[in-house]
């Protein structure tokens, strides 16, 4: 009994100490995680609170899903859904401001799809000035520059930052992310570069998810390039202009397979495709090339004019020669309306197709498309509810056994969520 209160007194000491933090400062450089950090990419270039001394700030993400979705395929070997709630994903999100231009980011699956324990997702240190050297040192280059290294997401694409990270949905407008996913933690480094609305960003990672340090006689790791370049304009106080393009190479045949296969938390959509014999495939409903030699390109405009939003992907990603020279094309175009005294309310829709071949000796291209069309309600900036209505075909390229065949899945999803 003297053990558990003990406990609960240090905890809420503990709380009560980052409650004050929050009150006295902010973190700087930072993607607010709420409503207000809505159609940002990259970390802003704006500093944020001031810097006094070292600080955490504790976060989180919850998420609930009510499903209504049915299935098929032509084998008729799919076990029955129902409608019902799905199991609550939630996320545990530490940032500590270490220094003056200078932040950790550390993000935890409380609770995912596909693990049933928490476990760490990946983190970064983020340096956006250089005082912690020397007052003042190379502030001319700073303030256009950040250095982002550690074992997280890496800034290919601009996709990943409108997806749902496990419970993190509040930026993604649907419940769903896209069916080729280019989101993987890595070990990266990388220098982004950000001057008068123009963006360029160079880096590399070890290509592997699953870190390891045994050789053996298959081992050929190879360094993973990726990079970005684009223009974000806000032209006048009603227009926003974003395009950019970003490539991801790696020729290794042990490391860069990952690309559209490094989400560990699972799917958002439950209990799809899954067979009545056999393992459940936590990831259904996206498509993974796994490519390994593997060069990928991604192009994103974004347009936004007073309430109407569009963004789009235009994406191919191919393997060498010697590995099939396969090659896959994905293209989604998403249009929404904001609407509302602060924009609370959205309705919208998103297209989403797939095609091509894993070898250039497959007698057909695999052709897979969804549609999804909702809206949403952020009731407060931190607190969201959205709904859709979704369709998921596999159109060609499949097997007379796959149970792929003739696959679809449709249906009614109810999202609430909460970030801050």
């Amino acid at each position: 009994m003297k053990l558990s209160t003990l406990t609960l007194g240090t905890c809420a000491m503990l709380l009560s100490g980052v409650s004050l933090a929050q009150e006295k400062t902010e973190l700087q450089y930072f993607r607010q995680n709420s409503k207000e950090g809505l159609n940002v990419f990259e970390s802003p270039k704006e500093k944020g609170g001031d810097f006094d001394k070292v600080r955490v700030f504790v976060g989180g993400d919850f998420a609930l899903q009510f499903q209504a979705i049915d299935h098929s395929n032509s084998l008729n070997n799919l076990v029955q859904l129902g409608s019902n709630f799905n199991l609550p994903t939630a996320n545990l999100n530490i940032n500590t401001q270490l220094a003056d231009g200078l932040r950790l980011h550390l993000r935890t699956y409380l609770s995912s799809k596909h693990h049933n324990e928490s476990w760490v997702k990946g983190g970064y240190v983020q340096i956006d000035r250089l005082g912690f050297i020397k007052e003042g040192f190379l502030d001319g280059i700073m303030d256009y520059t950040t250095v982002t290294f550690g074992l997280d997401e890496f800034n290919y694409g601009d996709a990943h930052f409108r997806r749902s990270d496990n419970a993190r949905v509040i930026f993604n407008p649907f419940i769903g992310n896209y069916i080729m996913d280019s989101f993987s933690t890595e070990a990266f480094g990388e220098v982004t570069v950000q001057k008068d609305g123009l963006i360029a960003v160079l880096g590399l990672s070890n290509g592997k998810l699953n870190q390891n340090v045994i050789v053996n006689d298959n081992t050929d790791n190879k360094v993973s390039f990726y990079g970005k370049l684009g223009v974000d304009k806000q032209l006048n106080d009603d227009f926003r202009f974003r395009l950019t393009g970003s490539w991801y190479m790696n020729n290794g045949t042990t490391t860069g397979s990952w690309l559209y296969g490094g989400d560990r938390a699972g799917g958002r959509y439950y209990g799809i495709l899954q067979p009545l014999e056999g393992a459940a495939n936590d990831f259904e409903g996206r498509f993974n090339p796994r490519f390994r030699q593997m060069t990928a390109f991604q192009l994103n405009p974004f347009i936004k004019y007073k309430g109407l939003e569009f963004f789009g992907i235009v994406e191919s990603v191919g393997n060498s020669e010697e590995q099939g020279n396969g090659n896959f094309t994905q293209l989604s175009g998403e249009l929404l309306y904001r609407f509302g005294g602060t924009e609370q309310f959205y309705l919208g829709g998103r297209y989403n197709t797939v095609k091509g071949k894993n070898n250039d000796s497959d007698p057909s291209e695999i052709e897979i498309s969804r549609l999804n069309v909702g809206g949403g309600w952020f009731m407060t900036k931190n607190v969201i509810v959205k709904l859709e209505y979704m369709n998921q075909e596999y159109k060609n390229g499949f097997g007379a056994t796959s149970i792929y065949n003739d696959a679809k899945f449709n249906g009614v999803n109810l999202e609430a969520a909460i970030s801050f």
